[in-house]
């Protein structure tokens, strides 16, 4: 589905929900990880559910960085402190969970979005990309390119985080078939800078690497940038990304990324807050709520746009 398609979507389905909804007025927190367009796309889509349902007040927050744990945790606890309902957020650690449960204790309900914590029991429904699934379409489209004996280098998101590890594992899964050789793997924590450090260090091993995977948008237009600087030729190596942002449309356009896997981040939002105020109404809602991937070629890609 085109992501402009879902963006008219949303609008429309928050209209529609609006009368019903605008029963009771509730507060709530929406918290996103980092300063990247993925995550700005996410809190738009929330303003823009807020804006539909006059009843929705939300309270927005931000971390710094993918590692930004301490931020994040002060972010819950001062939402807390601002008598939201409800908390929707992109976990960036699963170490934030005791923040969560001592938010639970105080009535409030908490809806997690992108990636989940595992073995967490207090969350009232996960909004997410169906991670290890996603990476599986990128390995797949890995293995109809490449041959048994190529090389692959893995630009890792954040390892630990188990949403960017379900993208790795995925990816592996989907190349299953083709004896492909890993042939080195590294952290980038989805910056850009990292993702060129370790794409340079990766083609300066391997001077003959076939592939580079990585698992966040910003690393794969640093690997775009590090083949660019090597003087690589585009058709020499592949370069597959997961996000499809951050720069990852022009490597695209310029030929040197040749596949991303698209989430649908506005998706994601409206579902998690549309899920997070019906729970606080008293309403069922399901604990996993998937909002869809697609791969992306530099010929489908005006779609996702």
């Amino acid at each position: 589905m085109k992501l402009k398609l879902l963006l008219g979507g949303l609008a429309l389905a928050a209209a529609i929900a609006g009368p019903a909804l605008a029963q009771d007025s509730v507060k709530l927190g929406f918290i996103t990880k980092f300063p990247v367009p993925f995550f700005a796309t996410m809190e738009n889509a929330a303003k823009a559910y807020a804006a539909a349902n006059p009843g929705v007040e939300i309270i927005y927050g931000q971390g710094t960085s993918a590692t930004d744990i301490e931020g994040q945790i002060a972010q819950i606890e001062s939402m807390v402190t601002q008598g939201v309902q409800g908390i929707a957020l992109t976990p960036v650690d699963p170490t934030v969970a005791p923040a969560l449960d001592k938010a639970i204790a105080q009535g409030v309900k908490i809806v997690l979005m992108d990636n989940n914590i595992p073995d967490w029991k207090g969350l009232t429904s996960l909004a997410t990309t169906d991670n290890y699934a996603a990476g599986v379409l990128a390995g797949q489209y890995l293995k109809s390119v490449l041959k048994a004996g190529d090389t692959l280098g893995i630009l890792e998101g954040v390892p630990g985080v188990p949403a960017l590890d379900d993208r790795v594992n995925g990816m592996l899964e989907g190349l299953k078939g083709v004896e492909v050789k890993v042939v080195g793997r590294a952290g980038t924590n989805c910056t850009e800078e990292l993702g060129i450090n370790v794409a340079q260090d990766l083609l300066t091993a391997n001077p003959d690497l076939k592939a580079i995977y990585a698992a966040c948008g910003p690393p794969a237009a640093g690997a775009a940038q590090a083949i660019k600087n090597a003087g690589i030729a585009s058709d020499a190596i592949v370069l597959v990304g997961f996000d499809f942002c951050c720069g990852e449309a022009e490597a695209l356009t310029a030929g040197i990324e040749d596949a991303t896997v698209a989430q649908f981040p506005a998706k994601m939002a409206e579902l998690g807050v549309d899920a997070l105020v019906k729970a606080i109404r008293g309403d069922e809602v399901p604990i996993l709520i998937d909002s869809g991937a697609a791969l992306v070629t530099k010929d489908t890609m005006s779609q996702f746009q």
